[in-house]
């Protein structure tokens, strides 16, 4: 199912950026792209679409990259499919549309979710990804361990565990015109958020219809697939170390996912591993100070040596 066209306005507002859709993995999505030369593929997370990439759009552009954004499977301008929210899907979903924008590899840039995602598809197409760049969001093994062994970290990750519930989560983030998701950008903040967060955005883009639903089936999978089958192979899966030049960064104050369980990821990085902590923001680093972390992302894209 693709988004009414009452979502136009905010799914695909104006800007310098192109708006289209491409096929890949059986579905349809929607990317924002601005730019020519070397791909970089962002990647956001939840409750989030691909507008919080809107200033990393303009300066990647502006250094020589051809920077494109994408609608996550079940969000945006993207198809609400039944069922695919697995993470090993959703990654194929990603190097899907590496091919189908005709590249041979991308930079993926990923965000919370996004990051996940990021992570997975190093891990199962590594020949599809030149250089990964992960926020806020540790290894899917380091999430997992931190998630059932670190008790602050079960906390801070509560919002998770509450999806687990039918129905309830989407009808609350839907709630008085999607009231919840501004709340929980604005915790989820840094002390030094300001209007550039667009709450209202994002708030506008989930309740559009399915749209919840889909935002919290990932998350429905990752809890529920832990005694299962398919939740060990995939763990076993990701035993494979990340053999691509990889950037982590996180923001000091991210009160989601703590600093203490993000930074152990590298143990799972057999390449150029380079981390950076962000102080004083809190977990989303690229809009609370965009001009920082675009500057951190396009230093390291650029450095031929990314080891140091």
């Amino acid at each position: 199912m693709r988004a009414p066209d009452s979502a136009e306005p905010v799914v695909r507002p104006p800007g310098p950026w192109t708006h289209r859709d491409v096929a890949a993995n059986g579905a349809r999505f929607h990317i924002a792209e601005l730019g020519d030369g070397p791909l970089v593929l962002l990647l956001h997370g939840f409750p989030q679409y691909w507008w919080t990439w809107r200033a990393q759009l303009t300066a990647l552009a502006d250094a020589g990259y051809r920077a494109v954004a994408m609608d996550l499977r079940g969000v945006g301008g993207s198809d609400r499919t039944p069922r695919g929210y697995d993470p090993a899907n959703l990654a194929l979903d990603v190097t899907g549309v590496i091919r189908s924008l005709g590249e041979s590899d991308a930079a993926l840039v990923g965000h919370d979710l996004g990051g996940y995602l990021a992570w997975t598809a190093a891990v199962m197409r590594p020949k599809l990804v030149r250089r990964l760049v992960v926020a806020s969001m540790p290894h899917p093994r380091r999430w997992r361990a931190a998630m059932l062994g670190d008790v602050r970290q079960t906390v801070a990750g509560a919002y998770v565990w509450g999806f687990q519930r039918p129905w309830l989560p989407e009808r609350q983030l839907v709630a008085n015109g999607g009231a919840l998701v501004g709340r929980l950008i604005r915790e989820w903040s840094g002390p030094a958020q300001g209007a550039s967060m667009a709450v209202e955005n994002y708030q506008r883009a989930m309740c559009v219809p399915s749209t919840a639903h889909c935002s919290v089936e990932p998350y429905r999978w990752l809890v529920r697939s832990l005694g299962r089958p398919d939740g060990f192979q995939f763990n076993r899966r990701m035993k494979r170390p990340v053999r691509v030049p990889t950037l982590h960064l996180h923001g000091s104050l991210d009160p989601v996912l703590r600093t203490r369980s993000a930074a152990g990821s590298g143990k799972y990085v057999e390449a150029p591993y380079r981390w950076r902590l962000f102080d004083g923001l809190g977990h989303f680093p690229q809009e609370e100070d965009p001009t920082a972390f675009s500057g951190e992302l396009i230093d390291w894209l650029r450095d031929p040596e990314p080891d140091r």
